[in-house]
C-alpha cells in the first residue's frame, strides 16, 4: 500500500545491550519486602507504549528507567511507600500495565524516581450479586479480572484495546473507553465507589447508586492520572454475561453516508453495544472489506431478552441512509461469541493492532494513532482539517503515507473519531518525524473544536493542547487539589498540571 519494499525487522533488544542509567536509590530495610533496583525490572518499567517509547526501547535506549520499582501487596504498603517518598523527596509514578500512549509513566529525572507497580494487587475481593457489583483491586489486569468474575456468571465488559495488559486502576486513572459504543462508553459509568491512597490519607468514597450531594468525590479520582494519589481498589458495576446477540455489517458508498447512518442509530435511542464506522481505507487495511466500501458494524447484546427488534430497526435506519446489508443479520441466543464475518475480522484486527505496530516499528515505519470527539455538526470540518494537516505533514516529513479513520464510540450529540496513520521508514529520524505529524494532528483537532483525547488520557504528550482546552479556573481548582493532597509534589509530576 505504501509502495516501498518491506524492510528487514531489527533484532530485539536484550538486557546485555540495554542502556540504563545507574540506579540512584538503594533498597532500604524498610522497603526490602516490596522494592528492587534490578536492571531488568527497571528496564521493563521505563516506558509506556507510545510510538517514541517503542522506538527507544527497540534501539536499547532505556534512559527513562526508574531508580527503584516498588511492588506493594496491600493498601498499607502503598501508604508506607508514599510516606517514604515524601520524606526522602522521591518521585512516585503509579504503574498499572504500562500501556500509556501519552507519556504517562515517564517522569522528569530531576529527582530520583520510584515506579509503584500495582501488579501484586489484582484480586477480586468481594462480589455483591444482589447489587451486581464487585470490589476489585486496582492491579487486576483485564483477562484475570474477567476470569475471577466468571464463576459468578458476571462480567465487567470493559474491553479497551489494551485489555490484555492494562489494569483496572489504569482504566480509572485515565478514564478509559471500553467495549460499549453507546451508553457506558467510559469506565466512569461502571464505578460505584473508589479508594485512593494520597500522601494526606486514604480517600475512599461511599457505595451509592447515585447522589446529588455536591460535586462527586469519584469524579476527582477518575482521570486524575496519578497526580493526586494511587488508586488501590474500586467497587465496580458488573453485569450478567450476555446470552442474546445480534450483529450486522452495512456497506456504504462513502464514509460520509456511513457517518450519517451512525448518527441516525445513535439518536434513535437503540443503544447498540457496537456501532463502529470504518472508512474505506480502514476497512481495507484491516482486511474487513476490499470493495472500496465504508462500513458500519452494528452489534446488540443482552443477558435478559432477545435483541432482534433493536438490530432490525438499526439496520432499517442505516439502509435509509444508503447502506446495504448483503449478508443480513446474524442472531445468536446461546451466549456464544461469533457474529457477522466482517465484524469478527474487525474484532480480531482491533486486538492485533498493537502487535502490528510493534512489528512495523522494528522495520523503521512511522505509525501511530490519535483520537478525539466532536459534535456531529463539527465532524465534517474536523475530519477535513485532520486529513489535510496530517496528509501534508506526512508528505513533508516522510514523503507520504496512509491515513484511516474509524468511530470507536458514538453519542446522540457526536462521535469519537479514531485515526491511524502509517508512513514509510525514516531511519534515524523516526521520533522527529512522528513529533511533527503528531503536532499537526493535535493542532487540527484543537482548531476544529475537538477534544485532544476521548480516551487516551493527557499524560505529558497532550499537555499543551489540554492546557488550551480546559477552563483556566478549573486549572486553578485542580492545582489546589494537588497542593492539598500532595503538598510535596511527589506524585507523577508534569501530568495534567505543573
Amino acid at each position: 500500500m505504501l509502495g516501498v519494499p518491506t524492510p528487514t525487522p531489527a533484532p530485539e533488544p536484550t538486557l546485555a545491550t540495554a542502556r540504563l542509567p545507574v540506579a540512584r536509590l538503594a533498597v532500604t530495610e524498610a522497603l526490602a519486602r516490596m522494592a528492587t533496583n534490578d536492571d531488568e525490572v527497571r528496564a521493563r518499567h521505563a516506558y509506556g507504549r507510545a510510538y517514541p517509547d517503542l522506538v527507544r526501547a527497540f534501539s536499547g535506549d532505556f534512559s527513562a528507567a526508574p531508580d527503584l520499582v516498588l511492588f506493594p501487596e496491600h493498601t498499607a504498603d502503598v501508604i508506607t511507600a508514599l510516606e517514604w517518598a515524601e520524606r526522602e523527596g522521591v518521585t512516585i509514578v503509579p504503574y498499572g500495565g504500562g500501556t500509556s500512549v501519552v507519556g504517562g509513566v515517564e517522569a522528569p529525572r530531576a529527582r530520583p524516581i520510584a515506579t509503584l507497580s500495582l501488579s501484586r494487587m489484582g484480586r477480586v475481593l468481594e462480589v455483591d450479586a444482589v447489587t451486581r457489583a464487585a470490589r476489585i483491586e486496582a492491579g487486576a489486569m483485564g483477562p484475570d479480572l474477567e476470569r475471577q468474575l466468571a464463576p459468578h456468571g458476571l462480567t465487567l465488559r470493559h474491553f479497551p484495546q489494551s485489555f490484555e495488559f492494562s489494569t483496572l486502576g489504569g482504566w480509572l486513572a485515565t478514564r478509559a473507553g471500553g467495549h460499549y459504543a453507546t451508553l457506558m462508553t467510559h469506565v466512569d459509568e461502571l464505578v460505584e465507589a473508589v479508594t485512593m491512597v494520597t500522601p494526606r490519607g486514604v480517600y475512599a468514597t461511599r457505595r451509592l447508586p447515585a447522589s446529588g450531594a455536591g460535586p462527586s468525590p469519584e469524579r476527582l479520582v477518575l482521570g486524575s492520572e496519578g497526580i493526586l494519589g494511587v488508586i488501590t481498589e474500586a467497587w465496580m458495576r458488573v453485569v450478567p454475561r450476555p446470552r442474546f446477540r445480534a450483529s450486522a455489517a452495512l456497506h456504504f458508498p462513502s464514509f460520509r453516508e456511513a457517518c450519517d447512518a451512525a448518527r441516525a442509530v445513535a439518536q434513535a435511542g437503540l443503544h447498540p453495544a457496537n456501532c463502529r464506522v470504518l472508512d474505506e481505507m480502514e476497512a481495507r487495511l484491516n482486511f474487513v472489506a476490499d470493495d472500496g466500501s465504508a462500513l458500519l458494524l452494528l452489534g446488540f447484546e443482552s443477558a435478559d431478552h432477545p435483541v432482534t427488534h433493536a438490530i432490525e430497526r438499526a439496520v432499517a435506519l442505516a439502509v435509509a441512509e444508503g447502506g446495504a446489508c448483503p449478508r443480513g443479520v446474524t442472531i445468536k441466543d446461546d451466549g456464544a461469541r461469533g457474529g457477522d464475518a466482517a465484524a469478527e475480522r474487525w474484532r480480531q484486527a482491533f486486538f492485533d493492532g498493537p502487535y502490528l505496530q510493534s512489528a512495523l516499528v522494528t522495520m523503521g515505519f512511522v505509525v501511530d494513532t490519535f483520537e478525539t470527539a466532536c459534535t456531529w455538526a463539527a465532524l465534517p470540518r474536523l475530519d477535513a482539517e485532520i486529513r489535510e494537516a496530517v496528509g501534508a505533514a506526512m508528505k513533508r516529513e516522510l514523503g507520504g503515507g496512509l491515513l484511516t479513520c474509524r468511530f470507536t464510540h458514538v453519542y446522540p450529540d457526536g462521535p469519537a473519531p479514531y485515526y491511524t496513520w502509517l508512513a514509510p521508514p525514516a531511519p534515524g529520524r523516526q521520533i522527529e518525524a512522528w513529533s511533527a505529524v503528531k503536532r499537526a494532528a493535535s493542532d487540527a483537532i484543537s482548531r476544529a473544536g475537538g477534544t485532544i483525547t476521548h480516551h487516551h488520557a493527557v499524560g505529558r504528550t497532550h499537555r499543551p493542547w489540554y492546557d488550551r482546552e480546559r477552563p483556566d479556573a478549573f486549572a486553578l481548582a485542580l492545582g489546589g487539589a494537588k497542593r492539598a493532597l500532595d503538598p510535596a509534589g511527589v506524585l507523577n509530576p508534569g501530568v495534567l498540571i505543573d
